[in-house]
């Protein structure tokens, strides 16, 4: 136990130690962050990306809330680093290239891993909004491929 407790001393000195004279927290007030339209070129239908906070030296993730009008829906692509996506309402549908669609709900939460192509995007019926938690690997966190078409999207 006293060999825990000095372990566990040492860690907070050390991480102290490391950010002694450094700002430790960072605030991205709303709105200070990019807004944007999902370019047609990476989505069908109507989206809205609002950025929340960017990657930085040490956290090499970024985040962003994503809104999808009824049916609208991303191209296909794959995060060299991974992604998570957690749904704050609606209904999400995300699929991968073996043709399988998962259905996620408001507070449910999926794991995309790195490398593996799939798309994201609202039912044809109701709008979606969920957050999405993007890792970058050398400053890269997306790879845009060709579009998901009618019958990719309807495939569930």
């Amino acid at each position: 136990m006293r060999r825990l407790v000095l372990t566990m001393v040492f860690v907070v000195f050390a991480a102290t130690a490391a950010y002694a004279g450094k700002e430790t927290q960072a605030v991205y007030r709303q709105g200070s962050q990019q807004s944007f339209k999902g370019p047609a070129e990476y989505f069908t239908g109507d989206v809205q990306v609002d950025l929340l906070f960017p990657a930085n030296e040490t956290a090499h993730y970024s985040g962003a809330y994503v809104t999808f009008q009824p049916g609208a829906r991303t191209a296909w692509h794959m995060h060299p680093a991974g992604q998570h996506m957690i749904v704050i309402s609606g209904i999400a549908l995300t699929g991968t290239r073996d043709g399988k669609v998962i259905e996620f709900r408001a507070g449910e939460s999926v794991w995309c891993p790195a490398g593996i192509d799939h798309w994201h995007g609202a039912t044809p019926d109701e709008p979606m909004t969920h957050l999405v938690i993007t890792g970058s690997k050398e400053g890269k966190n997306v790879v845009w491929k060709e579009k998901v078409t009618d019958e990719q999207y309807n495939s569930k």
